[in-house]
């Protein structure tokens, strides 16, 4: 991760969590931060097609971290991994720029094929933690999922969703 996109991406944790204190303190004591260092070197290697490298770094900020980001997602900019134990973000999971996931969030797939299967996230999109998203579905800019629930289908932009399986709580 460049030097900037860290800075940035760690000032824009200061912002939203009231729990940290300075930038200091995000830099060096959050996972999530560390979680998406190792993640945008394994995806330079993912990239240039050095599939070993890039899964070899990824499974090492699992073990560091407990956060399990495939090389091979597509991650913008100021993304917020609000604690992360147990997160999960699979291969081809697209995340816009803005967005907020908590511990144990998983980004999964339900296809065994070479397709895209899993999640895109547009902008400002907020996951609560233990929310599972499976498939190819689309959540659109500012929507938000609340804690647990199970979604399988789009949600549309500025819409709040939760339950199993989740259906809109407010438009």
């Amino acid at each position: 991760m460049s030097k900037l996109k860290l800075f940035e991406t760690s000032r824009s944790i200061l912002k939203k969590d009231p729990a940290a204190k300075s930038l200091l303190e995000v830099v060096l004591l959050y996972p999530g931060v560390h979680a998406l260092a190792f993640y945008r070197v394994a995806h330079l290697f993912y990239k240039v097609k050095l599939m070993f490298i890039a899964r070899l770094l990824s499974q090492v900020a699992r073990f560091l971290t407990g956060i399990e980001i495939h090389p091979g997602a597509q991650i913008g900019k100021r993304l917020f991994i609000d604690h992360g134990m147990g997160l999960v973000i699979g291969e081809t999971t697209i995340i816009g720029d803005d967005c907020t996931l908590y511990h144990g969030v998983t980004l999964g797939g339900k296809s065994s094929k070479d397709t895209k299967r899993h999640p895109t996230l547009k902008n400002n999109v907020v996951v609560g933690a233990n929310a599972q998203i499976i498939g190819p579905v689309v959540l659109h800019d500012h929507c938000i999922v609340g804690a647990n629930a199970l979604v399988t289908k789009d949600v549309v932009a500025h819409d709040i969703v939760g339950g199993v399986p989740a259906k809109s709580i407010k438009r």
